[in-house]
Parts: structure tokens; sequence; C-alpha cells
């Protein structure tokens, strides 16, 4: 599944510039959730919501209100408000319900949450990526009703809610790397990135990429192969540096 795909598929009802906005946040939010980034994962699944609820209103045959006098809660209201049989209830009822549940979550809790409670934020996340997954599935199925081939639209919303894993695990801060034909130097430079601004030491590193399956030997060359990326404190405390931090981001998205 590309974005250029699914754009395809959505533009023949909804606006290209918001549907390249759903899908720039759909993106980043799912890459946040994959690396465990679980606030950032919520907030731009809000942002997600706001740039469908536009599409929506769009195809609904409104007039999207200026940035400053956008409201989620406004619009929402308004489409339920339609006429019914003036569009469809997708449109009209189904998704925006589905884009309130999001949105109450990414403005109403978030990052903000009480510390003596279990943190909400995983499971938050993981709400969120899935039901974004399904608004954009069903927008997906409804820009594509009654078209003569709908195999392309079937693989892509298969593809679409089909649940999302985090590819980056912590276990009492043991790191595990779920990538798809991971090597050792891959795994290093993740697991410096993880840490990032922190340090790392030299042993825990080689430590966390043997963990991952790899022999000391394998681990051992992994992490002396990474030197050009890091900064050694020369008390083999080791910081990734920008060059490190790239190539890192490069290695997600390769992977996932």
């Amino acid at each position: 599944m590309t974005k250029a795909n699914v754009e395809q598929l959505l533009t023949p009802l909804f606006p290209k510039k918001h549907v390249a906005a759903m899908l720039r946040h759909f993106e980043r939010m799912t890459d946040d959730l994959q690396r465990g980034e679980w606030e950032d994962s919520i907030a731009k699944g809000g942002k997600f919501v706001e740039a469908a609820l536009k599409a929506l209103y769009v195809r609904a045959g409104q007039v999207v209100p200026a940035s400053k006098a956008f409201k989620a809660d406004s619009v929402i209201n308004s489409l339920s408000n339609l006429a019914v049989g003036s569009v469809d209830d997708t449109v009209r009822i189904t998704i925006p319900r589905a884009c309130r549940f999001v949105y109450e979550i990414a403005s109403n809790r978030g990052g903000r949450h009480d510390p003596d409670e279990i943190d909400p934020n995983e499971m938050d996340a993981t709400v969120v990526v899935s039901t974004c997954s399904w608004i954009l599935a069903e927008m997906i199925r409804h820009a594509q009703h009654g078209a003569v081939d709908s195999s392309a639209a079937k693989e892509v919303v298969d593809s679409l809610v089909r649940k999302k894993y985090p590819l980056i695990e912590e276990v009492d801060g043991r790191m595990y790397f779920h990538l798809r034909k991971k090597t050792a130097p891959e795994v290093a430079l993740l697991a410096l990135a993880c840490r990032y601004p922190k340090r790392i030491e030299k042993q825990e590193l080689v430590e966390t990429v043997r963990r991952n399956g790899f022999t000391d030997a394998n681990a051992r060359m992994a992490v002396k192969n990474t030197s050009r990326f890091v900064d050694n404190d020369g008390k083999d405390r080791l910081r990734l540096l920008a060059t490190g931090l790239q190539e890192a981001e490069r290695i997600m998205k390769e992977k996932s």
C-alpha cells in the first residue's frame, strides 16, 4: 500500500488537499505507534481526524470554516443535522461518530493522566490507530462504491484494518526490535536511537544486540561498526550523532 495508491482511491470524491493531509498524519501516527511513542501517535490521530472531517464536510457540500474557526465538534454536529438522504449516512453520521471518539481521546487525555493510575497512553494510542485505520478504510469503501474493478480498493482496505503492532518493545529496560529481516548493526543503531539523547553503555548495547538473536561476536562487531555514527565520551558511554539518527529513521521506514 502506498500513499499514491490510497490518494487515487479517495480523490474521486474527496478533495485532494484534505486527502493528502489525512495520509500524511496517518503515516506519521502509525510510525509513532510502531516506535512506542504513544503520546505523539495520539496527537497525530487528532490531526488525522481534523483532516478527515474537512474532507467529509466538503463531500457533504459544505464549506470548511477557516482554520481558526474550525471546530471538530461543530463540524460533526453540522453533518448529523443535514437532511436525511442529502448525503450517504456513512458521511453524515457513521464516520463522524468514529471521528468524535478519536478526537475525544486526543483532546482530553493524550499525555494527561494521574501518575498514580495505570498509564493509558499505550492503550489509547492502539485504539486511536485502529479507529483511524477503520475511518480511512470506510472512506475508501465509500469513494469506490460501484467501481467496476474494486480489487485494488479491497486490497488496501484489508491492509488498513489489520491490527498495527509496535516494532519496538521494552521490558524492564530491555529492548526488543520486531523488524523484518533485521541485522545486528540495525539493532545497535535503533537501540541508540531509542535511548537518545541519553547515552548507553557499550556493553549494554552489545547485550541488547545479542538479546535480539545475534551471537556475541556479531553483536560486538555490530557495535564496533556503529562508531562513525556515535560520540564516545571516553568511558565507553555512547550517544548517537545526527547522522545516526537519520540512519535509524531510514531503517524504521524500510523495515516497518
